[in-house]
């Protein structure tokens, strides 16, 4: 799943060099169980704050409830979609 413009300009923000290149990657590979691709990712990157560890611990983690991570992520209410406005800009 390929990773939206500005869920990768954020983890170009939060992540460096190889470790965003890593993070994007992870993130194209995450499996994602039809769910919004764009709000998964996000809430892998939310979730992990800038800590590469955790967003390994937050992919895996998708494998065995995702419904975890929209939690650990701030997106698993009703408002998702402000919530990644707000917090990835809107979309272009």
């Amino acid at each position: 799943m390929s990773v939206s413009e500005r869920v990768a300009a954020r983890v170009r923000r939060d992540f460096r060099g190889d470790e965003a290149d890593e993070v994007l990657g992870r993130l194209a590979g995450a499996f994602t169980d039809n769910q919004d691709v764009e709000r998964m990712h996000a809430a892998v990157v939310l979730a992990a704050a800038g800590d590469l560890a955790a967003v390994r611990s937050q992919v895996r983690a998708l494998r065995v409830d995702w419904r975890d991570v929209l939690m650990a992520g701030g997106v698993g209410h009703g408002d998702w979609p402000e919530v990644l406005d707000r917090e990835f800009g809107p979309v272009s």
